[in-house]
């Protein structure tokens, strides 16, 4: 399904009087019909109070833990990254779903599946390994999940494998937090800045304090797409990559090149299209993906963003998001075969994903 310009009910512009609130929370987002998205919570094939489309970076998405501050600092450009080892030397394929500051439950999926040692270093030899993005925010310690990824990557290029991360919406929101902070942007809902809206999806006064240069600059070169074997890996479960090239490399260049030309509402204009979520979900999941696959190669999408438990339904209110809800054991695998979800909802008490590519259906 195609995302579209339709506008959900109860939007409104995030201020500070919305940060106190309960622990988890979830917001609509775009109505269904058009090229915008699914219809509202309780509209077809969704069930009622379930979550729709996508959401509104001025509203509440998922669970905030503590709230701070953000001081302003100019993003500068990284160097190229060095190229990595010719595919026919690269061993099996390894992805991770979204970490959001979880880096005790990383630490044990990684050593489960044999790709770190007690010690939190590179034991995969060449194995190559790829993070689907949203590393900090929510959770404890965004800057630790930072620090290990980039570790790791030195490491496994020494032994001849690779360890790489692509970009999330919410390293969009924390550069965007860093680099504008109160800048006023034009958000589609009224006026929005891009630390309220940090704020309110879970920043972190600690991973705020503890961001260096090199963590911005190694942030702002990541990918926002990648080939694999045949698999399409993304972050977002959405079509929004379209609209940013023809090709992976034009999507990566464009999303780079956005970033540098420092304009908060381009930034903004990016991170909005990075939230939205449920493209492959329904009848019209299918035909979304294969759009994406048409386009830029590839029999399978793998991506994050959106947790299980929601492209299930399983979880419909607040009240379901306390650990109640279903038990993910491992990746979904739905769309007709064709799309492999990677967010087994950390930040709801349910499982950080790491597994190896490719999986049966």
């Amino acid at each position: 399904m195609t995302q579209g310009a339709g506008q959900g009910p109860d939007v409104r512009t995030a201020t500070l009087r919305d940060f106190r609130v309960p622990a988890y929370v979830h917001e609509t987002g775009p109505a269904q019909g058009g090229p915008g998205g699914e219809a509202s919570p309780g509209g077809p094939g969704v069930p009622p109070g379930a979550p729709d489309d996508g959401y509104t970076p001025t509203q509440r998405d998922l669970p905030v833990i503590n709230r701070g501050d953000t001081v302003q600092v100019e993003v500068q450009a990284m160097p190229e990254p060095p190229q990595a080892p010719a595919a026919e030397e690269h061993g099996p394929l390894f992805v991770v779903g979204d970490v959001h500051g979880y880096l005790d439950e990383l630490l044990a999926a990684l050593q489960e599946q044999g790709l770190i040692d007690a010690e939190g270093d590179w034991a995969a030899g060449n194995a190559r390994l790829w993070f689907l993005g949203d590393f900090t925010d929510r959770g404890p310690d965004g800057i630790g999940v930072i620090d290990l990824v980039m570790r790791l990557s030195a490491q496994a290029a020494a032994a001849g494998g690779y360890c790489k991360a692509l970009m999330g919406n919410h390293e969009l929101l924390l550069l965007g937090a860093k680099r504008f902070g109160d800048t006023p942007v034009n958000s589609g809902a009224g006026t929005a800045t891009f630390q309220a809206a940090w704020l309110l999806n879970g920043g972190q006064k600690t991973d705020m304090e503890r961001l260096e240069d090199h963590h911005l600059q190694w942030m702002a070169r990541l990918d926002a797409i990648e080939s694999e074997d045949g698999h399409l890996l993304m972050h977002s479960d959405t079509t929004a990559y379209l609209d940013y090239g023809d090709s992976i490399e034009a999507v990566n260049d464009t999303v780079r090149e956005t970033l540098t030309r420092n304009d908060a509402d381009e930034c903004w204009d990016l991170f909005r299209k990075f939230t939205k979520r449920f493209a492959f979900r329904d009848e019209s999941g299918p035909h979304a993906v294969r759009e994406l696959l048409d386009m830029y190669g590839g029999h399978r999408v793998v991506h994050g963003h959106s947790p299980i438990p929601y492209l299930l339904g399983d979880v419909g209110s607040e009240d379901d998001s306390d650990g109640g809800g279903p038990v993910i054991e491992g990746p979904h695998i739905y769309a007709g075969g064709l799309a492999i979800a990677m967010d087994g909802g950390v930040t709801m008490a349910g499982k950080l994903l790491v597994c190896q590519l490719p999986l049966d259906n």
